[in-house]
């Protein structure tokens, strides 16, 4: 019995000493400690609550989104140094991590020089193919030599996250055209995501990550989409893409679907009014389902605010800016601003094998309005332009929302680049026009 009693005292000494090495206290040897908190609690106390926001279950990851496209110099580098500021438990990505060229050479070293950025991350990273990385049989080969499955799926507490190719070379049908470039999500990819959907059948949540926004095409049917769609249908799931380097929230059988803005990628940088910023998103998954928020690059600092320094190069501008004409105006109807339009620039082409050109802006509350090409900078090429108008787009498009008839009556001259009365010549020199429709 002594010896029983006597090892009994030792064991509890050896838990208390463990317990206090750790910084750990006993719950009962305090009746004011709660959830954790070890503090005296009164009748009156300055504070909103003792329990804390955090569960075993709960976990919170990172998304970048496109780094190409025009990359600019600096930013997806510092952006990982970022990301290990906040501490996630691990980054997703969504496509176009390379330029992509169609010499090999080129390409591994684009990817050493990801790769190496990448390996900086003090947290997992998982790569899904853009159309930059994988987009045709030489620059997929790679993929596959270096990294294997271009679409892939794990779960994580209970979660399940799917990591899909929407450059899926394999086609349903022989006698269509093989195209890396036309997104779509084949058989094979079908079925390989029902049968992630069946292994995890309990899974509380899914993620769906990929390139192209292929639930805002056309075709739903042949693009693959609505038997995604079918597959997942008695469950939750939230997708994200990139591909547009503009952020919109699409909104479809309930289910929320995220176009990602740009870490780094080509963009005008023309803020979150058009969705045109560098971001990482932020999902933090708890007992009820995820909470995704957005966080501009331009907000995360290091704690003494000392400036994040890389050498990533960036990609040289498509169009030389100082070859670009300055486009501003207002526009008015009935005499007044009109705000919530969006202005067109479509240049006339004088050859047939001319690339066309489409710069546009939106009207501020007076009207006013400043031209950019796409993902470019302030300004268009000189020539002469037809002017259209349109409902300046939405951040966010909710297809289960009831049509509702919008107040912005645009007369309908104005709508169509064919048909637009207003044609105007930019020379050099700035150009400031007034339009009015009446």
């Amino acid at each position: 019995m002594r010896r029983f009693t006597l090892m009994a005292v030792a064991g509890f000494c050896v838990v208390a000493t463990l317990m206090l090495s750790r910084g750990i206290t006993d719950p009962g040897a305090n009746p004011s400690a709660k959830e954790g908190f070890d503090i005296e609690v009164e009748a009156r106390n300055p504070w909103t609550s003792l329990k804390p926001n955090a569960d075993s279950a709960q976990f919170q990851f990172a998304i970048v989104s496109d780094r190409t496209g025009a990359h600019r110099a600096g930013v997806f580098s510092r952006a990982v140094q970022q990301v290990n500021l906040l501490q996630p438990e691990f980054v997703m990505s969504v496509g176009d991590l390379i330029e992509g060229s169609r010499d090999m050479e080129t390409n591994r070293k684009q990817w050493a020089e990801f790769n190496g950025f990448v390996k900086q991350l003090q947290m997992p990273f998982f790569y899904v193919p853009g159309n930059h990385d994988a987009s045709n049989a030489g620059s997929a080969n790679t993929w596959k030599e270096d990294y294997g499955r271009r679409m892939y799926y794990f779960a994580y507490k209970n979660c399940l996250f799917v990591c899909m190719n929407t450059n899926d070379e394999g086609t349903d049908d022989p006698k269509a055209d093989a195209s890396y470039r036309s997104p779509r999500v084949s058989k094979p990819q079908q079925a390989m995501l029902a049968a992630a959907v069946k292994k995890h059948s309990q899974a509380r949540h899914t993620f769906l990550f990929m390139h192209h926004p292929i639930w805002n095409a056309k075709d739903l049917e042949k693009n693959g989409w609505l038997d995604v769609e079918k597959t997942l249908a008695d469950r939750q799931y939230t997708a994200f893409c990139g591909h547009v380097h503009v952020f919109r929230k699409f909104i479809r059988n309930g289910r929320n679907h995220y176009q990602l803005a740009t870490t780094g990628g080509g963009s005008s940088m023309r803020g979150a009014e058009y969705g045109e910023f560098d971001q990482v998103a932020w999902v933090t998954m708890k007992d009820k389902g995820p909470v995704i928020s957005h966080i501009g690059l331009h907000g995360i600092y290091r704690d003494d605010l000392s400036a994040i320094v890389t050498e990533e190069s960036g990609s040289p501008p498509r169009v030389n800016p100082a070859n670009l004409v300055p486009a501003r105006g207002v526009v008015t109807m009935e005499g007044k601003p009109r705000p919530g339009l969006l202005v067109l620039f479509t240049k006339v082409r004088e050859k047939d094998d001319e690339r066309p050109v489409v710069g546009n802006s939106r009207t501020a509350a007076d009207g006013s309005f400043e031209m950019f090409g796409p993902r470019g900078s302030t300004g268009l090429p000189a020539g002469k332009y037809q002017v259209s108008f349109a409902p300046a787009p939405s951040l966010v498009v909710d297809a289960d929302a009831k049509e509702t008839a919008t107040a912005l009556v645009i007369p309908e001259k104005f709508k169509n680049p064919a048909t637009t009365p207003l044609v105007v010549d930019l020379k050099e020199g700035a150009g400031r026009f007034e339009f009015k429709l009446d």
